[in-house]
């Protein structure tokens, strides 16, 4: 009998946010042990996000959850920064990969077969999954950012440049948290 491939899907969350580190995460599934009601990360309720994480921990082969810092965003680009934090998702699987899946239409510098799937957190499981555990740890660390910098309200925006965000910006100026090579992070730098 024939065993089934081991398959690792890898996607990000926090490209877009002007706060807070980008997450990676990278899973591997078992065929054997199905988690229903996978989806796209951003197209799930958070009630049912919360609800299939844990779930998607018990019954894949191996998962990881990595991140790129602020400091390394400013630094390299927010592409790269994401490709950063992808690697490290999936050098931290603990079980090399036969093939890596990668939402978006680059992937990460490693040493596994790699193939970018544009759409992928929708097309399949092992993304989807990827998808859902990068977003969950994100929002978690944007959660525990607002304690520290409650004027910015993180826990409700998670970084993002709204409105509120945008405001709180221009009031307070920027945090040690704020990604200062976004544009309006630099703007409220120099007002």
């Amino acid at each position: 009998m024939n065993r089934p491939v081991l398959v690792a899907g890898v996607d990000e969350a926090g490209r877009g946010p002007l706060a807070g580190a980008v997450f990676a995460a990278a899973v591997i599934l078992d065929p054997r042990r199905p988690v229903p009601g996978l989806g796209d990360s951003k197209t799930l309720p958070e009630r049912k996000r919360a609800d299939l994480e844990p779930r998607i921990r018990r019954r894949a082969v191996a998962w990881s959850v990595a991140w790129a810092s602020v400091e390394e965003i400013d630094r390299l680009n927010i592409l790269q920064a994401s490709l950063l934090a992808m690697k490290r998702a999936v050098e931290n699987l603990g079980i090399a990969p036969e093939l890596v899946l990668v939402d978006g239409n680059a992937t990460p510098g490693i040493p596994y077969p790699a193939k970018a799937v544009v759409r992928g957190d929708s097309r399949h499981a092992e993304i989807s999954a990827a998808s859902i555990l990068a977003k969950q740890a994100r929002d978690r660390e944007m959660v525990d950012l607002a304690d520290r910098y409650p004027q910015y309200g993180f826990e409700r925006h998670k970084g993002y440049p709204t409105r509120a965000h945008l405001q709180a910006l221009r009031e307070h100026g920027a945090t040690a948290v704020h990604r200062r090579s976004f544009a309006p992070v630099r703007k409220a730098m120099d007002p």
